[in-house]
């Protein structure tokens, strides 16, 4: 995937912590669009488009891990990459048992989000060329 093409969901009820990272993963050359609830990323329909969402755990509403089992459950193939404030070993398990590409302490550094981004992406590659490989297999048993 393009990293011009690509867009990362930054979804974090602080500010300043989507400020900063709307400003990181613009100079890495991503689009990037915030949102401060899961509640309003849902609500934007992004749910099922191209991209990669950074995703905190704890917000009001919506929780993190919440957003992250609506999104198994609508079929959405959305990479998610946490970030918290909090250490919380038993959240942590649960968000990577469920697919999360990382959790990430606050703070991190900018370089380790960005890796996650990168291995985000190439998983997303990687799914698609698998579904490419697959659908290509059906088409060459029809004809």
């Amino acid at each position: 995937m393009d990293q011009k093409e690509c867009t990362i969901f930054i979804v974090d009820d602080d500010a300043s912590i989507r400020k900063a990272l709307k400003r990181l993963i613009k100079v890495a050359g991503f689009n990037a669009k915030t949102f401060d609830s899961a509640n309003e990323f849902v609500d934007s329909g992004h749910s099922h488009t191209d991209g990669v969402l950074i995703l905190d755990v704890r917000m009001p509403g919506m929780s993190g891990l919440e957003l992250q089992k609506y999104l198994i459950n609508s079929g959405s193939d959305m990479p998610v990459i946490f970030i918290s404030a909090h250490e919380d070993i038993p959240v942590q398990r649960m968000a990577l048992q469920a697919g999360a590409i990382d959790f990430l302490k606050k703070p991190f550094e900018e370089a380790i989000l960005l890796e996650a981004v990168q291995r985000a992406l190439s998983r997303k590659s990687l799914s698609k060329k698998q579904l490419i490989g697959k659908d290509n297999s059906k088409w060459t048993s029809i004809l």
